[in-house]
């Protein structure tokens, strides 16, 4: 992509990144106050039968999720003009799903700047290695490889151990302001927690957020995953990498159905939001619709996201995503032809 492309599509861009007051305070309202309500038919619900408890309990992940997304517009400044808005409104919704402020806002910032850059690996990313990488690594780096990178440890505990346990602790070499943001998240969600407990009982409680929680968790792993691990992706080394090309190139343009699409807070719209991150999750698809280029970007549905669990390795020699056992096959032919010469 030319610089004048870039330009190009930065300037139709440009106008979207704006937030709107009234729109985020409505936001806010349409995505709290239905979670509260769900919340307390859930609890309602288990004098009744826990079968409808675990239904309304779907319903109340996507609510989480939804609240999610708006943690994530305010850790880039973007759900309000005023930055100690988005602090303030960050926290609390951080809160509300288990993750501290500055401490995911740091590691997703540098997660954007490097993005499909093969040499910036490691931070706010989920762990991917190369054909060679994999192969040429130790015995007990592959089979932690192997087990990180199974659908039931990445989407079933993975996300229980992130939001639950690794959030809780500050990364090594954090400033003081992150580590201060940690502790007060975690204090605030006891506080909240025992609250709960208190008024509802904790047999209750568990019985109605644990579901909601894990669901939530584990749709928030998987949105991250399959707009990231796609087969005709981007990835390329420092040298060579482009911060455009990752953007409309290796994020992808997740197609969902509108009630999804409106419960995820369009952030299927990936492309457009690595493109440029200071735009409000409500404004992602109209930025999408009005730039042709963003149009033609990789696009992936709900049948073919589910395709893209087989993918584990990045073959550099291909460009693209592969399975074990294509990597197997990829790896071969390179140790004969290196044989051979």
């Amino acid at each position: 992509m030319s610089k004048e492309h870039t330009k190009i599509l930065r300037k139709q861009v440009a106008p979207y990144e704006k937030s709107d007051t009234h729109k985020s305070i409505f936001q806010l309202i349409n995505t709290i106050g239905p979670f509260l309500l769900v919340w307390f038919l859930a609890y309602q619900s288990l004098q009744i039968s826990y079968w409808l408890t675990l239904g309304l309990s779907v319903i109340g992940a996507g609510f989480i999720t939804r609240i999610f997304i708006i943690f994530h517009d305010c850790c880039h400044h973007s759900f309000f003009k005023n930055r100690k808005l988005n602090r303030v409104v960050g926290t609390i919704t951080g809160v509300l799903t288990f993750f501290p402020y500055d401490q995911w806002q740091h590691s997703h910032n540098v997660h954007h700047a490097t993005s499909s850059n093969l040499d910036k690996r490691g931070t706010g990313d989920m762990w991917m290695l190369t054909v060679n990488e994999y192969y040429e690594a130790p015995l007990k780096t592959r089979i932690a490889y192997r087990l990180y990178r199974n659908p039931f440890i990445m989407f079933v505990i993975g996300p229980i151990w992130v939001f639950l346990i690794t959030n809780r602790f500050n990364v090594k070499g954090a400033r003081k302001k992150e580590r201060m943001n940690t502790y007060l998240t975690n204090v605030l969600l006891l506080l909240g927690v025992a609250l709960m407990c208190w008024l509802v009982g904790w047999q209750a409680f568990l019985l109605v957020h644990g579901p909601m929680f894990w669901i939530a968790g584990a749709m928030g792993v998987w949105l991250f995953y399959v707009q990231h691990t796609f087969e005709d992706s981007y990835f390329e080394e420092d040298e060579h990498w482009s911060y455009v090309k990752a953007a409309v190139e290796g994020s992808s343009f997740y197609k969902l159905p509108k009630p999804l699409q409106w419960i995820t807070g369009n952030i299927g719209f990936h492309h457009v939001h690595h493109l440029s991150p200071r735009v409000p999750n409500y404004q992602l698809e109209a930025a999408h619709s009005n730039s042709e280029p963003l149009q033609s970007v990789p696009t992936i549905t709900l049948w073919t996201s589910i395709q893209s669990v087989k993918f584990r390795l990045w073959d550099e020699e291909q460009d693209k995503f592969v399975t074990f056992k294509q990597a197997k096959k990829t790896y071969g032919s390179l140790d004969k032809r290196s044989a051979i010469q």
